[in-house]
């Protein structure tokens, strides 16, 4: 498969991307460089390889109990807030 200028202006239009008429080659030459890489690509000889479900098969991350607290610190919490009132932050008002 071959790209020309004519499909270049239109994945252009149609990814609304504005592309100077300079880089309309250029654009041509990269793009049929890339199709070129993905034919070579498929010329390799992939039978029997298990496909990766993961690019670090076989390592498990650690895992920690899953266990829902409130905190149990307001007020280090609220120690970090600019300004703070019967337990809350005051925040300014944004909407009239």
């Amino acid at each position: 498969m071959s790209i020309d200028e004519k499909t270049v202006r239109k994945m252009a239009r149609l990814a609304r991307i504005a592309l100077p008429e300079a880089r309309v080659q250029p654009m041509v030459s990269e793009l049929n460089g890339i199709l070129a890489w993905i034919e070579q690509l498929n010329e390799v000889d992939i039978e029997g390889v298990e496909p990766m479900t993961s690019a670090v098969e076989g390592v498990t991350l650690p895992m920690r109990e899953d266990k829902v607290t409130d905190g149990d610190a307001p007020e280090r919490v609220l120690a970090n807030a600019p300004k703070a009132e019967d337990g809350f932050f005051v925040v300014p008002k944004v909407v009239e």
